[in-house]
């Protein structure tokens, strides 16, 4: 059975998350726009993108390559998200939602990582 791309959890997620980033991000000053903010949503973004360039190898052995770069960019994407709240650039409340969100993206991914390749 073929699964798209689109109905992957862990890929909703990733798409969710860099687009709310995106969404909190856009509000910021120009200084931290582009400092922080550049950084934090390159690495958002790079989670979904990493996922999308995996699957489309079609070959398991890369696919997960490209997993394990999402995941190394979701744990710089949590790193950021605790700068911008040390920096008081986000509120408790988002920060807090959006560390859940990472938590559960990271859960997700490394159950993903765990099927690739294997039969059913």
């Amino acid at each position: 059975m073929y699964i798209k791309l689109e109905d992957l959890e862990v890929y909703k997620l990733a798409m969710e998350i860099a687009e709310e980033i995106w969404g909190v991000v856009n509000k910021w000053d120009a200084f931290e726009k582009y400092s922080l903010g550049n950084q934090i949503t390159r690495s958002a973004d790079s989670m979904g993108l990493n996922l999308a360039e995996g699957y489309g190898r079609f070959h398991y052995k890369e696919n997960k390559n490209f997993c394990f770069y999402a995941r190394g960019s979701a744990f710089e994407t949590k790193t950021a998200l605790t700068k911008a709240y040390n920096r008081k650039l986000i509120t408790e409340e988002t920060y807090n939602a959006l560390i859940v969100k990472m938590e559960r993206f990271l859960y997700i991914l490394n159950q993903y990582i765990k099927s690739i390749g294997t039969t059913k």
